[in-house]
């Protein structure tokens, strides 16, 4: 226990302290906080006092999220939300919302039937066909703390999280083969290239697919370049059918709009198609014994069950986690 003493003579009573004065605090009363070593480092470069933060990570932790907010300073997640490529084209403004002085109209209310445009047809086509085709799922967490580093280390050379995505997904099929098959009457065809499809979400409605062509032995500079390129293409509806159309295999990522996990349809012509959802602070424990905390996404990879069975989409999660957590710079080759 701790001693508070006082002055005075023996058997009188201590002086009243000024009414005004705050009381004393012990000196055994600590403002330990738990900060993150990132959050520390962020802090003591931008001159913020971590005991004004109150944490928003695990158990009251301080994050460097808490630490970019005191800065005025966007999230990690917003920041990358705003170089991935949007789903939807640019937000638009709430209705009623000023934008540029000028108050943004409210949309109309729709009702009854609108006309489907000839990319939401093609999807309505290739979703029934998927009808026709048993498939199963199988998903994974995957810890993402070093792919997370790598991409703060090359997004201001250009390298986009699409791109890092696409390059471990074809790193990976490439050591699976049969994942990056398709099946077709009576046999496997396999191919000599590893294309991964990206979906991208058009503003008028409808998907489409643009392909980074033999992204397992394309460098990450390059293959971001290419990422950049399809995406404004796509957009202006400006894609040779070569260009959407090639893919051997399909990554759907929700993670940028914060969904934790979900089931892609399985597109025709391939093996698999694989989701991913956002990276979420998860508390582990480490080899150590201690409890930790890591950044882990959730994938589920859909397969055609005609030529893929679960112990190949197991081997292949597999595969695609040891490039993730491991030695990430092979995503640079």
């Amino acid at each position: 226990y701790h001693c508070l003493a006082y002055s005075g003579s023996d058997g009188a009573a201590p002086a009243a302290a000024p009414a005004a004065a705050a009381p004393a605090k012990p000196a055994y009363v600590s403002d330990l906080k738990m900060v993150t070593p990132a959050a520390k480092k962020l802090a003591s470069s931008g001159g913020v006092d971590l005991n004004s933060l109150k944490g928003t990570g695990l158990g009251g932790r301080v994050t460097e999220d808490d630490v970019r907010r005191a800065m005025g300073k966007p999230t990690k997640e917003e920041e990358r939300s705003a170089r991935l490529p949007q789903p939807t084209g640019a937000a638009a403004p709430a209705p009623g919302k000023k934008e540029g002085g000028k108050a943004a109209p409210v949309p109309a209310k729709q009702s009854g039937v609108t006309p489907m445009t000839g990319m939401q047809k093609a999807v309505v086509k290739n979703m029934e066909w998927s009808l026709s085709v048993p498939t199963f799922q199988v998903s994974r967490g995957i810890v993402t703390d070093k792919l997370d580093a790598l991409y703060e280390e090359l997004k201001p050379k250009g390298v986009t999280m699409s791109a890092l995505l696409a390059k471990a997904v074809a790193l990976a099929l490439a050591k699976c083969p049969l994942m990056n098959a398709r099946y077709v009457p009576n046999g496997i065809e396999y191919h000599d290239q590893v294309n991964v499809a990206v979906a991208v979400a058009m503003p008028d409605g409808g998907l489409i697919t643009p392909t980074l062509k033999s992204a397992d032995t394309t460098d990450i500079y390059e293959l971001s370049r290419q990422w950049a390129d399809l995406v404004k293409r796509a957009r202006d509806k400006a894609l040779a059918p070569d260009e959407y159309s090639s893919g051997t295999f399909t990554v759907s990522n929700l993670g940028m709009m914060g969904v934790d996990t979900f089931g892609a349809i399985l597109p025709p012509n391939q093996g698999g198609i694989l989701a991913i959802g956002s990276s979420q602070p998860t508390v582990v424990q480490q080899k150590s014994g201690m409890l930790g905390v890591v950044k882990r996404m959730q994938v589920t990879v859909t397969c055609d069950h005609r030529h893929i069975y679960g112990a190949d989409a197991a081997a292949f999660l597999k595969e695609l986690a040891e490039v993730i957590e491991g030695d990430v710079n092979v995503l640079l080759k």
